[in-house]
């Protein structure tokens, strides 16, 4: 793996996945930055411009099987992960991106990206405002997230197809006896299931008040 960027994201990234056994490439413009690794770091450090053709050579990025993106600058992050993705045929690509405009474009082009500034101030509101929602996933993008949709009694005997139906939302997995459970369509909710369901900010209201409906209608 290669990281490009050794600030304080960039190398408890390489210290984490160190620690898991994978062999990693570092680069990073300011030789005095890779201090930050400590000095047991047993993998290679390139001084250099990230986005540098033979930088990235040098890192080993012909033989990387993933590639993440984390210095400070926006422009070199995304130039750096389309070169690691497009050049050299990197699968595995991720790019930090303050600019959460950019960091949606750049989704859409395949790259994934961690729009670290909205991702920040969403987790934050959150913590602030909760609104009773319990939220146990949201993506670096801050578009979907994963919540606990409580369920009225009478939902209990009908399927999960009959609730995605009436919601516009998907199961992402149910609690079953303490058990995470990747049910099905035609998986029948049971008393005392706990339903998780992907949402978007726009429906989660609409969701979770028609789950909550004590009178649901007919599904299938």
């Amino acid at each position: 793996m290669v990281i490009m960027g050794c600030g304080r994201l960039g190398s408890t990234l390489a210290q984490k996945l160190e620690e898991r056994g994978h062999s990693l490439a570092v680069i990073d413009q300011n030789s005095d930055a890779f201090r930050r690794l400590g000095s047991d770091f047993s993998g290679i450090t390139v001084t250099g411009i990230g986005f540098d053709r033979d930088v990235l050579r040098a890192a080993g990025i012909e033989r990387a099987d993933a590639f993440a993106a984390v210095s400070s600058g926006d422009n070199s992050n995304i130039i750096s992960a389309r070169l690691a993705r497009e050049t050299f045929g990197v699968s595995r690509v991720v790019a930090r991106i303050y600019d959460a405009r950019r960091a949606q474009v750049y989704e859409r082009l395949g790259i994934p990206t961690v729009a670290t500034i909205r991702w920040a101030a969403d987790r934050m509101f959150r913590h602030l405002v909760p609104e009773g929602t319990v939220e146990v996933f949201r993506d670096p993008t801050s578009v979907v997230a994963i919540v606990e949709v409580p369920l009225h009694r009478d939902w209990v005997g009908r399927t999960l197809k009959s609730l995605e139906e009436e919601t516009g939302a998907r199961v992402a997995y149910l609690m079953r006896f303490g058990m995470g459970t990747l049910g099905t369509p035609s998986t029948v909710i049971q008393d005392g299931d706990q339903v998780f369901m992907l949402v978007s900010d726009d429906i989660v209201s609409d969701v979770l008040d028609i789950a909550a409906g004590s009178q649901p209608r007919e599904g299938h």
